[in-house]
């Protein structure tokens, strides 16, 4: 297993290195802080663990594929959500037509339009181009790949001891995971807070363990086994088409949503800078994501390389250096 490093010397956590000139002694110069990605805002789109626009089928004649969560479709009806086992494995339904309500199925599709731009829009990123996820044990930040992206093995993610760190996978065509693939969630990582960006396809083999929220444009394709959010508390997940796609199920596939509300806080103590000229305004040492996933705050600042360690009260801030 090996720890994605990129830029030489600095740790990929925040995906980018500013630098703040002080004075000419090292204890004069101020302090350097980085802020965490804000996570997309999935709004009313949180509401639901699956959401599609052309289709949402099952295979499964028996009571193998569950669904723990609501399903939106649309512009299509209800009538094409179609092949589920008599069992219930659902909630309710909101369609533009047949079932619930037209105006939340709308919305959602609206939300999840907003939140795959954010997400797809997300800087400062890590080209991650031609690697296979297969392997990796990557810190928080966003992950970019500028066509396909793979995923054969098991994927770690480490949120570093911070709590629901945000990760950000954008994905130029289609993402393909292998069989018996998985997506690990470690110290602090939270499916809620991992976001999959797929501009085409995405095909979770079979028996594949997945997490976070997946939202593909041109539809998703569940094999035979492949599970979201399965797992425990910290895990989660949802897949989410836009307008264009469909959601395709083999056999007892789950789609099992974040539980509770998504939210963040950092560490807090308390230290006074050596000789520091300038001090960061503190912030709040947390923030939570309310209803639909809207951040209500920022915090988790990061001290640059400038050979020191220092804090600042509502921060915890890291030297970032080998």
């Amino acid at each position: 297993m090996s720890t994605r490093i990129g830029l030489p010397r600095y740790s990929r956590r925040f995906g980018v290195i500013v630098a703040i000139l002080g004075g000419g002694a090292l204890g004069a110069v101020p302090l350097v802080a980085l802020a965490n990605v804000t996570p997309p805002t999935l709004l009313t789109a949180a509401n639901y663990a699956v959401i599609a626009g052309s289709g949402i089928t099952s295979a499964d004649g028996s009571a193998g594929t569950i669904i723990n969560g609501t399903m939106a479709i649309y512009p299509n009806s209800v009538a094409a959500v179609t092949g589920f086992p008599p069992a219930t494995s659902f909630l309710p339904i909101d369609a533009a037509s047949g079932s619930g309500s037209a105006g939340n199925a709308l919305q959602a599709q609206n939300d999840l339009t907003t939140a795959y731009g954010q997400a797809a829009a997300a800087t400062p990123f890590t080209d991650e181009s031609g690697t296979n996820l297969g392997g990796l044990e990557l810190t928080p930040g966003v992950y970019k790949f500028t066509s396909t992206a793979q995923l054969t093995g098991t994927l770690i993610l480490n949120g570093e001891g911070q709590t629901n760190p945000t990760f950000i996978f954008q994905v130029g065509t289609a993402l393909t995971t292998a069989s018996a693939s998985t997506v690990e969630l470690i110290n602090g990582a939270a499916g809620c807070a991992v976001y999959w960006q797929v501009a085409s396809l995405a095909t979770l083999g079979s028996t594949t363990t997945f997490q976070g929220n997946l939202m593909a444009q041109a539809g998703i394709t569940m094999d035979s086994g492949a599970t979201i959010g399965v797992g425990g508390a910290k895990d989660g997940g949802r897949a989410l088409v836009s307008t264009s796609g469909p959601l395709t199920m083999a056999s007892d596939n789950i789609v099992d949503e974040p539980t509770g509300g998504c939210v963040y806080a950092a560490s807090t103590t308390t230290s006074t800078p050596t000789s520091s000229t300038t001090t960061p305004t503190p912030g709040t040492g947390a923030y939570a994501v309310g209803p639909g996933g809207v951040p209500l705050d920022l915090i988790a600042l990061t001290l640059v390389c400038v050979g020191v360690l220092a804090t600042s009260a509502g921060f915890r801030l890291r030297r970032t250096c080998a």
